[in-house]
């Protein structure tokens, strides 16, 4: 996506703004996207958990079959969307929105993929257990507050709790490893 954090890592407090923020971004690629068969379109990441401090942007999750990905990203890029691949991970497509209101990172992924039951997992424990919420707030805003944080060492840095939080979910642990690995590439 674009560098917009590289100077640094800003992390706020949680806002229900970006409940309603989400909605009418989900409503507007409904609409770009009318004639795709969509499978869902999903608010991830911090900003999709009541409670979590967050960077102020949101992460929205466009579900799709693999045999029509190529039309979904024909109407995206149709709608002002400006394709920028799939950034190392195969079967999810990453998209720079033609505005930033909201600030938002959305990306096209093929149903059923781990880079995308990862995204619902973490949502969905955190959504679930305060504790682990908490935890993980905490550690982004640690992680925020050092000097020249840039956005690889804040995920890196993440990486130990977020496992904390899929050990709580449904995915295996071999595909826990998988993200783990995935997250240190980053």
């Amino acid at each position: 996506m674009s560098d917009r954090y590289s100077s640094g890592i800003r992390v706020v407090a949680h806002s229900p703004e970006w409940a309603r923020q989400f909605q009418v971004v989900a409503g507007e690629l409904a609409s770009i996207l009318a004639e795709v068969p969509v499978d869902a379109i999903e608010h991830v990441g911090s900003t999709s958990v009541p409670g979590l401090p967050a960077k102020p942007v949101l992460d929205v999750d466009v579900v799709v079959q693999r045999e029509v990905m190529a039309s979904a990203i024909r109407a995206l890029e149709r709608g002002g969307y400006i394709h920028g691949g799939d950034l190392g991970l195969a079967d999810r497509e990453a998209f720079t929105a033609p505005d930033e209101r909201p600030s938002r990172n959305v990306y096209l992924c093929v149903a059923d993929t781990l880079h995308l039951r990862n995204h619902l997992a973490v949502r969905d424990v955190l959504w679930a257990r305060s504790d682990l919420r908490d935890r993980y707030g905490a550690v982004k805003q640690h992680l925020a507050r050092e000097p020249g944080m840039t956005i690889g060492r804040y995920i890196a840095g993440k990486s130990a709790m977020l496992q904390d939080i899929l050990a709580a979910s449904t995915l295996t642990e071999e595909e826990r490893r998988l993200i783990l690995e995935l997250n240190a590439e980053q």
